[in-house]
């Protein structure tokens, strides 16, 4: 799955950032499984069978304390648009309280991602603002959306 997000144009959706190390993906899991401290990945199983996708985390920091994680999903193409990808960024956001001590988990997309835009805010996510110029993609700089989550927002019901 995750050599697949590298290596299939389109795959991934609007986040496509041209071909990558198709190795990359193995030589990772072999060192932790995809759980460090400071970023992982995790797959998205429906019925405990099948593979929708994933969720990534990734830290960050703001000031001398302000430690936060940045979460993201790539879903496949028959997956999206059936409700997995909020409830799937809401689990991995309440796993992040309860086993770190972050008080801020933050996401970003892109503003013409409506589903995604949707499908944080049902996650318990608020919009915070605009991010101008933060990503560069298919040959120009754009904007981002910006959300977040704190410890002390009430965790959706899912």
């Amino acid at each position: 799955m995750f050599r697949r997000f590298l290596t299939e144009p389109g795959l991934i959706g609007l986040d496509w950032a041209g071909f990558r190390d198709a190795q990359a993906p193995a030589r990772r899991f072999a060192t932790d499984g995809y759980l460090g401290d400071e970023d992982g990945r995790l797959i998205v199983e429906v019925d405990g069978e099948s593979a929708a996708g994933l969720v990534s985390y990734s830290a960050g920091q703001y000031g001398a304390a302000g430690r936060h994680y940045e979460i993201g999903i790539a879903l496949l193409p028959e997956w999206r648009g059936q409700g997995i990808g909020w409830r799937a960024q809401a689990m991995l956001t309440d796993y992040l309280f309860e086993h770190t001590v972050v008080q801020r988990v933050q996401a970003g997309t892109h503003p013409e991602n409506a589903a995604e835009q949707k499908s944080l805010v049902k996650a318990g996510f608020q919009l915070e603002g605009v991010v101008r110029a933060c990503e560069f993609r298919a040959g120009q700089w754009r904007d981002g959306y910006l959300y977040s989550r704190l410890r002390t927002d009430p965790a959706p019901t899912y």
